[in-house]
This record gives C-alpha cells, structure tokens and sequence, in this order.
C-alpha cells in the first residue's frame, strides 16, 4: 500500500478554530509551486520552479521522505475549512540535537492584506510549536526572515521567538541587500507559555 504523506504524522491534524496543518499531499505540488514562483523575494529560491521541476521534486524527495520515521523535513498543509491556504513545516531537522528551522509560506493573494496575513501566520506558527515541542518533543526550532519584510519578524517575535542574531547583507533582493533576521523558540519557553495561559 502506498503511504501517503509523512507517516510519523500518520492522519493526525492540529487544528484551531477553522485552521488546519496536517501532513502535506502530492496533490499539493503545483498550487504550492505557484505560490513560490510568485514570492521569489521571501524565499531563498532564486528562480521559478517548473511544472516538472516540482513533480520531479515532490516525487523524488518529498515522496521519499514519507515513510521515514526521521525524515529530513516535514512538509504540512495549511487549510482554513478545509481549503488549502498555504504550507509550511520543519526542515533542516536535526533529530540527535532535538532542531529545526520552521518554514511557511501563505497563498500570494492571502498576503496582500497584511493584517490577515499576520493573523494567520501566528496562528501557523501556534500550531507548528505544538506539532514540534508536543508531538515531536524537539528542543528548539528556529526562523530566518528577510529585513525587508519587518512586519513579517516583528510577528514571529510576537510569537515568542526570541531575536539571536543579524546576519547584515545576506542576501540580494530585487537588486538591493537584506540582513537575515534569525529566532529560535525553546520548548521550555513554549511550555511555560501554555502554563502561563492557565
């Protein structure tokens, strides 16, 4: 029987209120390659993926990741009623460490309002804690953000990431440099969080 998506999720879901993450499916390929090709400037991809670069990778990457039980990433959908909205998850994971960086990217007109797009990052990233501090019991997960998008770091540090660093001039874009902004959130800090909401 074929697996289908990340079988350490199996067919559990995080949800709140009428948001969702749960594990991401192949289907899943061409409206997230879309929404990348459209965001170049946010993400570390340089240029536009293709129909059959996406296939390809989704195929021999992603598919091969499923059955892991510690799989190099975990990609998730993002739905809201049901309906797919964007994706994210933990890549770059470090199991023996107990890390990995969070990513997240928002279907491109969702972000065009800007108050939206806050509110449902948080709720992402809420929800992603708890996949990675509950279900997964890791250590830390941390972030990297471009300056130019200041709105987006002062969320995630609204959030509970804490700022470790700047990394000045990191990266090129459209033409002009931007520091990285790096945050990591700790699961005692995440845990306490939960006791201090009681």
């Amino acid at each position: 029987m074929e697996v289908r998506g990340f079988s350490i999720l199996s067919d559990k879901s995080f949800t709140h209120g009428g948001y969702s993450i749960s594990t991401i499916e192949m289907s899943d390929a061409m409206p997230v390659m879309h929404w990348r090709n459209e965001q170049l400037d946010a993400l570390r991809q340089k240029y536009p993926l293709t129909e059959e670069s996406q296939n390809e990778y989704f195929e021999n990457v992603v598919k091969r990741e499923f059955p892991k039980t510690h799989p190099d990433f975990i990609l998730l959908r993002f739905t809201y009623q049901k309906k797919l909205i964007g994706y994210g998850g933990l890549v770059h994971i470090n199991w023996h460490d107990k890390r990995a960086e969070v990513s997240f990217l928002l279907e491109t007109t969702r972000t065009k309002n800007i108050r939206q797009y806050l509110m449902e990052l948080k709720i992402f990233l809420g929800l992603i804690k708890s996949v990675a501090f509950i279900e997964f019991e890791l250590n830390k997960i941390t972030t990297e953000s471009y300056s130019h998008r200041s709105h987006h770091v002062q969320a995630i540090e609204e959030c509970g990431f804490n700022r470790d660093g700047i990394l000045r001039d990191h990266t090129l874009i459209d033409g002009k440099w931007a520091d990285a902004i790096l945050g990591s959130c700790l699961r005692s800090e995440y845990l306490d969080s939960l006791e201090d909401c009681k």
